[in-house]
């Protein structure tokens, strides 16, 4: 390794000093949030729950995979969430482009030619948070066992504004 975690690695030796232990996995608050890998985004802060009490899965742009809907019905099946929330945010590079416009904007930082790679970007940043919150309420796994809700949050102010 050349050590460019080691100061990761520090800072975790610091961490796992207190880190919290004997959790069983189970989300507490029934709660399961897809939002996006952005770090202006706190999942756990912003609707004030704690470590054991929510599941979190980020994704660019808050997108809803196939992956990702497999983790939500275990979340529902297994792990008691029974309330799921999409997040994606203003300001999200994942909606600034489409995917023509991701893929030039990848091959001129990189020189590299990232051929015809999905990276699930797209502007209509409103209309994916409909369909992809529709596509869990539909799914018959999740359909009566957890309410879906979408959610835009305002890097600006804070605040969550309900969509869908």
């Amino acid at each position: 390794m050349n050590g460019a975690f080691d100061d990761l690695l520090a800072a975790n030796k610091r961490y796992a000093r207190s880190a919290p232990r004997e959790f069983d996995g189970i989300a507490h608050q029934g709660v399961m949030i897809l939002t996006c890998m952005d770090s202006r985004i706190e999942p756990l802060e912003m609707v004030g729950l704690m470590i054991g009490e929510a599941k979190i899965l980020r994704t660019a742009g808050a997108r809803l995979t196939d992956r990702g809907l497999g983790a939500f019905i275990m979340g529902v099946h297994k792990l008691k969430v029974n309330r799921i929330l999409i997040v994606p945010h203003t300001k999200c590079a994942a909606a600034s482009m489409d995917e023509a416009g991701m893929r030039a904007a990848i091959k001129e930082a990189s020189g590299v030619d990232p051929g015809d790679f999905e990276f699930g970007v797209s502007p209509d940043q409103l209309g994916n948070l409909r369909r992809d919150v529709e596509r869990l309420r539909t799914n018959p796994l999740i359909d009566g066992f957890a309410e879906v809700g979408g959610f835009l949050y305002d890097v600006e102010t804070g605040l969550l504004n309900e969509v869908a």
